[in-house]
Order: structure tokens, then C-alpha cells, then sequence
């Protein structure tokens, strides 16, 4: 039986190839590879399958309808735009035999769905968040991903296939007409004889008929050469967009295989000390909470000198910071957390769901004062947006502590599906219609009404303001149906809610009678705008 030094000096004794190999390999089995870094090539360096004549087709499509149809703000026109980008993405992927997966839907569906609020509210602020929010879902459809790095980096996979999409897409245009060129010859041609029988036959027609003229000019967008350098803008945007969503979509970014490695795990005293502090913390502040709420808020008035109002508004801001400072203690809670077996586990699921427990509590609290505070002044943008906001906050914490009880592998997917279904619901409510609605049955029942504000809200609010009586009403609307008038977009740029408000406005103009100075004098000033 040879000795443990001639085993060592066996194996130093062999060539340097040999000694070096690693147990694996001389066992013929495969060692296991390192997670890959977030910028590693192997996650954004992958070639993609040769672009086909359908990605193309549907490219150019969105260029085309991108310089006829986005020149004259966002609505319905921005939702065509975006079927033959989608278009492009299907095709491009299938090309490259990606398989089309249920979560892909539900991403591609939701950010096409999100796309819709612009063509029905006439307000900027949630088409703008619509829109924003349906740029992320896309990034998601297109990548794929089930992580908190594939969530959270998906829209700079799209931003990364800028430049190698357009290579990709002039690459397969040259092979077209190079090798198939044919097939794409008579396609352009079919393209071009169509284009000019429409525009000789249209004009003609249009010639003969006024009526026609006028329909003519209604459904065909503006071709006039003034607005022609923005117009070559919006074609080039278009046809770049749509090259970089195919080429995302021919090859994503694997964002999944970046392993976010958690951190040391910490002794139970150390963790669970500071975290038991805070909950008992939480414990009071909610015992306290719940007896002014059943019955205590004369007592708490009376000993702080507040008005309800006041107190109200007071805390709804220090609430909600609470909440989101408790969202990162859980996250960080859970990276430092004990993890030796299963006691660790339990007291890890224990103080953190106690913890989130409370934190409901707070929103609700912060909920009931916001509740308070628009009793008091009235519902504006900035208010009912952060509650939204504190109530997708608590929908988040119930996610997390199901997390707790099912495990974390679907959380990432499931705040980012809450977060679009929130911003969806948000802005097919009409929150403009709603702050008007509740700041005029406010009005009924105590006479307070802020013009100023309402004169600036848009014309989703016309259906509501409407019901003012006079002079109030046309005091009010005589703004909105000003800027109606001046505003001359075409059918495809206007959205549902405006076309609404113009047949209202058509139908039951602003008294001319009422003079600016009879305006004034209902102007009031709140104390909080």
C-alpha cells in the first residue's frame, strides 16, 4: 500500500496537463460553468437568424405609418403603429425558432393593451405613464425572463439592438436583392403601381366631388412637402424602432442567467434584534392608529391643536415613505437573512410576515388620511396619484408575504404584471373625469369649488364639469373649449375622450354672456393646491 507522499509525488510526476485537469474531467464528467456577469458577451453577443421578407414588410410598415400618422400628437395612431412592430417581432422570432410562450403573450397583449389609453383620454399625464409602462411589458415579451435582473433590465436589450439591428436589417434588404431579387422586385413594384392609381383615381374623384374632397381630407393624412424633413424623422424613427424590437426578438438578452448571489448570512441575534425593534415599533404606532380611527380623532385634535384637516395631511406623506423604507427592509432583511435550516427559515418567514402584516396597516392608514384630506380640499392629480401608488404599495407587500408561504420564483413577473394592470386600470378610469366628478359633488354639498384647478384639467373632465350650474360651468369650461377649437388634429390623433367632449361642448357651448370679471369673482385660492 503505497504512502500518501508517493501519491503526491505520482501526481506531481505527471506531465502538467494531466497533474492540472480537475476531478471532473477525469472522471468525464463536466465541471459546472460560472454564472456569467451581467455585461458578459455571453448574454449580448448572439447572432441572430438572416432577417426574411416578412420582418421586412412589416418593418416598412411601421416606418410608412410612422411618417403619415405620428405627426400630429398621440392616440389611435400610435396603437397602429405599434401592430406591425409587433408584426415584425413575430416574425422575426419565429424565424429564429423561438417558441411563442404564454408569459410572451401575456406581456405582448398587456403592452398593446396599455396603448389604448392614449387613443381614449385626452390627458398627457397617464398616457404618458401608459406608455412608458407598455415600453417595459414589450421589453418583457420580446426577452423573455422570469428574474429580478429580466424584469427590471429588459429595455436595454431593445436599446442594445439599436445599431446591430439596422446592420441586420441592411444585410438581409442587400440579400433580397441580391439572391431574391425577383421576389422583392415585384412585391415594390405592386407597391408603387398601387400607390400611384390611388393618388391619380383619388385625386380625380376628389376633383369631381366636394363631399368626397372632404372625406378624402379627413381619413388620408397630410402629404404637404412643409412638413417634410419631420416627416423623413418619423419614417427613419419608425423603421429604426422596428429593426431594433425584431432583432431583440430574433436574439434576446439572456438577462436570466445573471445570478444575483445573496449576501453573507447573518447570526439570528444580529439579524432578528434590529428587525423585532422595528416591528414592536410598528405595533404602537398601529395601536394608536386604531383608536383614533374608532372614535379618537376629537382627543388627538384637541391635544395637538390641529384641524382635521391638517392632521390628515400630516401624515399621509410620513406614511407613505414608511411604506416604501419597509419595502427595502424586507429586501435587504431577506439578502443578510439566516439561512442554517429550518428554525432559520421559520424565524426568517415569522419577523418578516409580522413585519408586512403592520405594514398594511399603515397603508391603510395612509389611505384613510388621504381620504381625509380630499374630504377637505378636494381631489387633485398629485393626490390621486400617490394613492394609487400607496395602494399598489400594499398590493406589493401582500405579494411578498404570499412569497413567504409559496416561495419567490414568480414574484419578479407578478409586480411587474401588477404594476401595468395598475397603470392600466389608472388610466382607463379617466382620472381627470374622476377628480372632476368628486370635486363637483364636493361642490354640492359644501360650496367650495377651486376654478383655477379645473380649469386646467382637460377634456376628459367635460362630461363631469358639465354639470355645474351657471355661471360656474361656463367659467369653468370656457378654457377647455378655447383650446378645443384651436387644437386641428386629424381623427387618427385625436383621442375618444375629446371627440366627447367637443359634442358636449358643440351640443351646449359656454354662455358668451359671462364676462371674465364675473369668472373672477369665483376664483378661489385654497390653502393647498
Amino acid at each position: 500500500m503505497r504512502s500518501s507522499s508517493e501519491r503526491v509525488a505520482r501526481v506531481d510526476g505527471q506531465p502538467r496537463s494531466q497533474a492540472s485537469r480537475s476531478p471532473q474531467a477525469r472522471t468525464g464528467k463536466t465541471a459546472p460553468s460560472a454564472a456569467p456577469e451581467l455585461w458578459s458577451p455571453e448574454l449580448w453577443a448572439t447572432s441572430p437568424a438572416p432577417v426574411r421578407t416578412p420582418t421586412l414588410w412589416a418593418v416598412l410598415a411601421t416606418g410608412l405609418l410612422s411618417m403619415l400618422l405620428l405627426d400630429g400628437g398621440l392616440a389611435v395612431n400610435l396603437l397602429l403603429v405599434a401592430i406591425p412592430t409587433a408584426l415584425a417581432a413575430y416574425f422575426a422570432g419565429r424565424d429564429a425558432g423561438r417558441r411563442t410562450r404564454a408569459w410572451s403573450v401575456v406581456w405582448g397583449v398587456g403592452g398593446i393593451g396599455l396603448l389604448a389609453v392614449p387613443a381614449l383620454r385626452d390627458a398627457d399625464w397617464p398616457s404618458f405613464l401608459a406608455v412608458v409602462t407598455a415600453i417595459g411589458l414589450g421589453s418583457l415579451a420580446l426577452n423573455g425572463g422570469r428574474t429580478w435582473p429580466a424584469v427590471l433590465l429588459g429595455p436595454v436589450g431593445v436599446v442594445n439592438s439599436v445599431v446591430t439591428g439596422v446592420a441586420w436589417g441592411w444585410r438581409g434588404l442587400r440579400e433580397r436583392f441580391g439572391g431574391a431579387r425577383r421576389g422583392v422586385g415585384v412585391g415594390l413594384r405592386a407597391f408603387v403601381v398601387s400607390a400611384v392609381l390611388l393618388l391619380v383615381f383619388g385625386a380625380l374623384f376628389a376633383g369631381a366631388d366636394a363631399a368626397f374632397a372632404d372625406l378624402l381630407g379627413d381619413l388620408v393624412p397630410d402629404t404637404s412637402v412643409t412638413g417634410g424633413p419631420w416627416r423623413v424623422v418619423l419614417l427613419v424613427s419608425g423603421l429604426v424602432v422596428a429593426l431594433s424590437v425584431a432583432h431583440t426578438a430574433a436574439a434576446p438578452v439572456r438577462l436570466d442567467r445573471v445570478v444575483v448571489r445573496p449576501g453573507r448570512p447573518r447570526n439570528r441575534v444580529e439579524w432578528a434584534l434590529p428587525l423585532i425593534v422595528l416591528t414592536v415599533l410598528f405595533a404602537a404606532f398601529n395601536a394608536v392608529q386604531l383608536v383614533v380611527l374608532f372614535g379618537g380623532y376629537d382627543a388627538v385634535l384637541k391635544k395637538t391643536g390641529q384641524t382635521y384637516a391638517e392632521y390628515a395631511r400630516q401624515g399621509f406623506w410620513q406614511l407613505l415613505f414608511v411604506t416604501l423604507l419597509t419595502l427595502l427592509v424586507v429586501v435587504f432583511a431577506l439578502r443578510w437573512a439566516p439561512r442554517d435550516g429550518a428554525g432559520d427559515r421559520k424565524l426568517v418567514r415569522g419577523v418578516l410576515g409580522t413585519l408586512c402584516g403592520l405594514a398594511l396597516v399603515v397603508v391603510a392608514s395612509a389611505v384613510r388620511r388621504m381620504d381625509m384630506y380630499v374630504e377637505a380640499y378636494g381631489l387633485t392629480r398629485l393626490r390621486i396619484s400617490v394613492l394609487a401608488g400607496e395602494l399598489w404599495l400594499g398590493l406589493v407587500i401582500v405579494l411578498i408575504m404570499a412569497a413567504g408561504v409559496w416561495g419567490a420564483r414568480w414574484l419578479p413577473r407578478a409586480v411587474a404584471a401588477s404594476a401595468a394592470a395598475g397603470v392600466l386600470a389608472f388610466g382607463l378610469m379617466s382620472p381627470d373625469s374622476l377628480i372632476a366628478e368628486r370635486n363637483v359633488q364636493r361642490y354640492e354639498d359644501t360650496g367650495n369649488f377651486d376654478v383655477l384647478y379645473a380649469r386646467d384639467l382637460s377634456a376628459d373632465a367635460v362630461p363631469a364639469l358639465d354639470k355645474l350650474k351657471e355661471p360656474m360651468r361656463s367659467c369653468v369650461l370656457r378654457p377647455i373649449a378655447d383650446e378645443l377649437d384651436q387644437d386641428d388634429a386629424p381623427w387618427y390623433a385625436t383621442s375618444w375622450g375629446e371627440a366627447r367632449a367637443r359634442d358636449i361642448l358643440r351640443d351646449h357651448p359656454p354662455a358668451k354672456s359671462i364676462s371674465e370679471s364675473e369668472c373672477d369673482s369665483l376664483t378661489e385660492f385654497p390653502e393647498y393646491r
